[in-house]
């Protein structure tokens, strides 16, 4: 497993761009962003359409774990995954204004991927149960659908609310760099928790 690395300062750093989403990774996460607010909303109601959406993320989401596995970079689970230590230290930080910006996903937002996967693969294997026999109409599959469907509506707020205040503290905007992949490299201070693209 990595370890993070502290970067020396880079004269130039403000200057260059380096990749840090490949394009599976933000291909699966603009798929997802957009099944599931299709779902929360105007396919709410449509069963059919629900159910392909569905399909469609859990596909997506799918595809992002074994990219997880098997990906080098920063796309690699391994490179992020969290551990208590790490969690506990990171908010730390935050609590005293001092935490270092990362290059990849720091551990708060660690936190967040991987508890939204498991949210997403759960919201999926009760719509899918839904749709059988042995499950038609059984209250307690539709209710924790309902209550994953609730949870992943808060986990989104908190991730995007995350999102721009991460993005105003660091001076970088993160939602466009899940557009282009590309982010600031590291510089002094900055952690770089993920080897270079094409590395394992």
């Amino acid at each position: 497993m990595t370890r993070p690395i502290l970067v020396a300062p880079d004269l130039a750093v403000s200057e260059k761009r380096t990749r840090v989403w490949d394009p599976v990774v933000r291909i699966v996460h603009w798929t997802v962003v957009l099944g599931v607010f299709a779902n929360l909303t105007v396919l709410r109601e449509s069963s059919d359409a629900h159910q392909i959406a569905g399909y469609i993320v859990f596909g997506a989401v799918a595809c992002r774990i074994a990219w997880g596995l098997f990906a080098s970079g920063h796309a690699r689970f391994s490179s992020f995954a969290p551990t208590p230590g790490k969690v506990v230290s990171y908010f730390k930080a935050m609590r005293e204004h001092k935490a270092p910006r990362y290059v990849g996903h720091n551990p708060a937002g660690s936190v967040m991927i991987f508890g939204l996967i498991f949210l997403l693969l759960l919201i999926s294997v009760t719509g899918w149960m839904m749709s059988l026999d042995q499950f038609w109409g059984v209250r307690w599959v539709e209710q924790v659908h309902e209550i994953v469907a609730n949870s992943i509506i808060v986990a989104v707020f908190i991730h995007v609310l995350a999102a721009i205040l991460v993005s105003f503290k660091h001076k970088e905007n993160l939602p466009l760099s899940m557009i282009t992949g590309r982010k600031r490299p590291a510089a002094e201070g900055d952690v770089d928790n993920a080897p270079p693209a094409g590395r394992r």
